[in-house]
């Protein structure tokens, strides 16, 4: 075992020293991961990668009764899920009616262009990726952690520990799948 996964697994069971002494070694990371997926965000985002990498390590040390990390992939799937689901967060409490709902933020000189619509695709790939996790589990966490961890498919492969080889091809599949499911709007994933 390494240090990190000592000092999570100490952190998972509510040691609190463990939790101050495990940040230093995994913001880096963490804050790597928030960067990529922040540069795929709306512009006008609010929610800074700071803020993502801040909020996802509290909800990963906080007081969860799953949190028990097996080593450090294991806890970078579980921070790719917690960005996730921040990000999903954010972007239902944007289109929320008390935030504004339908309405689209533009200034006045900006009138004439169409601004895309970020945090519906975000909602409709987060209904896809549930009813995808449903199916196939695995390839629903590569997903994950492809998109919202930014990972490439030679790491997202080895936190899974599948070959890359069957990464891509799980890759390709998931890809074509939640295209299938979204109708044809998600472009994101095409990219990637």
């Amino acid at each position: 075992m390494t240090d990190v996964t000592v000092l999570l697994e100490a952190a998972s069971t509510g040691d609190r020293q463990a939790a101050a002494e495990v940040l230093p070694l995994v913001y880096e990371e963490l804050r790597k991961l928030a960067t990529a997926r922040m540069l795929s965000e709306n512009p006008g985002n609010t929610l800074t990668a700071t803020a993502l990498v801040h909020e996802a390590y509290l909800r990963l040390i906080g007081p969860v009764d799953e949190s028990r990390w097996e080593n450090r992939a294991h806890f970078f799937a579980a921070a790719a899920e917690a960005m996730r689901r921040i990000l999903v967060d954010a972007a239902r409490r944007k289109r929320a009616e008390k935030h504004g709902g339908d309405f689209k933020r533009c200034d006045v000189g900006e009138i004439d262009i169409e601004m895309p619509e970020v945090p519906e695709d975000l909602l409709a790939l987060d209904e896809a990726l549930n009813r995808f996790w449903a199916v196939d589990p695995q390839k629903a966490e590569l997903v994950k952690l492809r998109y919202f961890a930014g990972l490439t498919i030679e790491q997202a492969a080895d936190s899974l520990g599948i070959s890359p080889a069957t990464a891509k091809r799980y890759w390709n599949y998931s890809k074509a799948w939640l295209f299938e499911a979204m109708g044809g709007t998600q472009e994101k994933l095409e990219n990637s």
